[in-house]
């Protein structure tokens, strides 16, 4: 046999010494960002859904709002108060009807004769039923909403001040 072979088998090859390599402030700061970095792939797709249901649910809310909490008429409306009541079995609510002046002028809406209305505040409530019935004619200003929400009243004409008519004082044509 010849002695000149390499046997890859024995271990006689010196040994490599490992290199040390000392690296820069700014090397081992990417290095350290590097490990404390968490790789987020594919959360793409799931970031998309996050935004998408949080900007449903933004447009939700201001509909909401708009639909059920935001006036979206401020009115007055002069006549006479024929009738409050209190109404509701869970939420109790003053309710009230009126007969307003441009309906009892206007002989084509005759059939529509009664403005309802819902009366949120207890002091609004005694002042209306001080006026109901008198003959005097007043002056209604109320809020009007989209919607009804229960604990508002059974109307979407919600009461905001009650006052006498002191422009011209008229009785009432049906007393």
């Amino acid at each position: 046999m010849d002695d000149n072979f390499n046997d890859y088998f024995t271990d006689d090859a010196p040994e490599e010494q490992p290199q040390v390599h000392h690296e820069t402030e700014q090397e081992r700061e990417e290095r350290e960002i590097k490990e404390a970095t968490i790789e987020r792939r594919g959360n793409s797709i799931k970031m998309l859904l996050v935004l998408i249901i949080a900007a449903l649910a933004c447009f939700l809310g201001w509909w909401v709002y708009q639909y059920y909490f935001h006036p979206y008429r401020v009115s007055q409306e002069k006549g006479w108060i024929m009738k409050v009541s209190n109404e509701g079995t869970v939420f109790k609510t003053v309710e009230g009807e009126m007969i307003s002046e441009g309906y009892i002028e206007d002989t084509i809406a005759a059939l529509h004769s009664d403005f309802e209305f819902s009366i949120p505040s207890d002091s609004l409530a005694r002042e209306a039923m001080r006026w109901a019935g008198n003959g005097k004619r007043i002056i209604l200003s109320y809020n009007e909403y989209k919607g009804k929400v229960l604990w508002r009243g059974n109307s979407r004409h919600v009461v905001t001040n009650i006052e006498p008519d002191s422009d011209r004082v008229k009785q009432n044509p049906y007393k």
